[in-house]
């Protein structure tokens, strides 16, 4: 841990009370309204399929006597709809494969019903057979013949809407790395420094012409900072609302990348938040002490990177 004015100002003056300061203030949330629906994504996998939906439309409140004849026959002359019938049970494809179905109440015995849904397997009477076990049980076959729905294709947006719901993980860390960036876009356009987003070794070389060692061949770091002295500073953010093992994983990761880059003459700055560090608190204090940089929102909000930058280019700040 390198001494900063900041801390001074803040009256903790030994690298314990730093840390408990940085533990006090970490976020709960950092969610934003875009974090809980990405309706762009949904209507796009909705697009790429919307012709065999349109087919099954057909389907919607015909009698219930008729369905299952007007069912297989329609699979008979449009084979690919048959792609997409999981997606009507809120399914993907690839989930398909680890989840054998008992379809048989009496014996119990579990089938992989991966290739009911394959175009390319004929439809066979047993195959046939199979798709109309599967519309009756899953409740599509009532769905359809209830008139409670009007369009497949809205209806399926709505349930890409709710599947998507299994990605916000994946879109917390996105909303670390935005609101990082929104500090850095603004600082760098205002006192005219570089930076790259998901800087790798090669985006580094072809718009800076430095070249720096990297110790995996896909390490690709969230931001990447030049002084007007050739000085590269490197940025990884990420956030943990839960514990699990990768806390500590990561936190050892962080305190080898420091090791790596430090010889290099490189500055590592890591912004990390969530209380999920509260279970991981001695991993991450280990290398908050053997780190040159590492704070979370609340410490950059408050102003701690613009001591680091502005010490970084004094003659644009």
């Amino acid at each position: 841990m390198k001494n900063l004015r900041y801390y001074t100002q803040k009256n903790l003056s030994t690298p314990h009370q730093v840390f408990e300061y940085l533990m006090d203030t970490l976020k709960d949330s950092i969610f934003t309204w875009d974090y809980f629906s990405d309706f762009n994504k949904a209507v796009t996998n909705v697009e790429e399929i919307k012709d065999e939906l349109s087919v099954l439309n057909s389907l919607l409140g015909m009698d219930e006597n008729r369905i299952n004849d007007e069912f297989i026959a329609l699979l008979k002359n449009y084979p690919n709809t048959r792609r997409v019938l999981p997606i009507l049970i809120a399914l993907r494809p690839g989930k398909l494969n680890e989840t054998p179905i008992i379809d048989d109440i009496d014996t119990l015995i579990s089938k992989n019903m991966r290739d009911l849904f394959s175009p390319k397997v004929p439809l066979t009477p047993e195959v046939a057979d199979n798709l109309i076990k599967f519309f009756t049980s899953s409740g599509l076959k009532d769905f359809f013949t209830n008139r409670k729905v009007t369009n497949i294709i809205d209806y399926c947006i709505g349930v890409e809407v709710g599947m998507d719901t299994n990605a916000r993980k994946n879109r917390t860390g996105t909303a670390m790395e935005n609101l990082l960036e929104n500090y850095l876009a603004n600082f760098c356009e205002k006192h005219g420094i570089d930076y790259i987003k998901q800087a790798t070794k090669n985006k580094i070389a072809e718009k800076w012409g430095i070249d720096i060692e990297v110790d995996k061949i896909d390490r690709r770091f969230d931001f990447a900072i030049k002084n007007n002295q050739n000085k590269l500073f490197f940025l990884e953010v990420n956030y943990y609302s839960g514990g699990g093992s990768k806390l500590k994983a990561t936190a050892g990761e962080y305190k080898s990348l420091q090791e790596w880059l430090s010889p290099q003459h490189i500055t590592f700055i890591w912004v990390t938040d969530g209380l999920g560090w509260r279970t991981a608190k001695t991993a991450l204090y280990e290398t908050f002490l053997a780190n040159d940089y590492l704070f979370n929102l609340h410490m950059v909000s408050d102003g701690v990177l613009n001591e680091i930058i502005k010490t970084l280019y004094p003659a644009k700040c």
